[in-house]
């Protein structure tokens, strides 16, 4: 159980900040830009959830998402250092991305295939949820980033999650929009 009783500590008004284990790290360290962009990307999930009221089973989607956001955050801010712990860190597990997978199948079984790019729009709900999707791939690349840093580990399930997360937000846009406005196509060279 999280019990957060005051906001504000001070203690990283030095511009560092606690890892789960202790450690400090600076504000701009890799870990923290990791697990800060997915903070970031869960807010844009939840600003996408405004735009769902007459749709109830995408909204539990992305409610469940926003849950397994917090947790990859929490894997992220609590690295693998071999060391013994005395508690159970809090790790994406295969069963989130096979989730994801599949409900990625569910909402695309009935869409039309793509016969081009699609431009982010259409809906209030799908122009969100592409944001939300843009913003994920910011934080993967972040996160491939510091998995390539030496000395720095990120599971390979963390990984999938967040990668197969884009996937997810680009399929629900299209399946949004497919019930109130057509996705908007790309037309190479229109304006030209």
């Amino acid at each position: 159980m999280v019990r957060i009783n005051r906001i504000y500590t001070r203690t990283g008004d030095k511009g560092t900040t606690g890892l789960v284990a202790g450690p400090r790290r600076k504000k701009h360290d890799l870990r923290v830009a990791s697990y800060g962009e997915v903070d970031e990307t869960n807010c844009c999930v939840g600003l996408a959830r405004q735009h769902l009221s007459a749709e109830p089973a995408l909204d539990a989607m992305l409610m469940r998402i926003q849950n397994d956001l917090f947790d990859l955050g929490a894997d992220l801010a609590n690295p693998e250092t071999g060391k013994p712990l005395d508690y159970e860190p809090l790790r994406i597990v295969q069963s989130q991305v096979d989730r994801l997978e599949g409900e990625i199948d569910l909402l695309n079984a009935d869409l039309e295939p793509l016969r081009s790019f699609v431009l982010p729009g259409g809906t209030p709900a799908a122009a969100a949820l592409h944001l939300a999707r843009t913003v994920a791939r910011r934080a993967e690349r972040r996160i491939v980033a510091l998995r390539d840093q030496e000395g720095e580990t990120v599971s390979d399930v963390a990984l999938a999650y967040i990668n197969r997360l884009s996937d997810f937000l680009f399929v629900a846009a299209r399946w949004i929009n497919d019930r109130g406005r057509s996705d908007i196509l790309w037309v190479p060279g229109k304006n030209r």
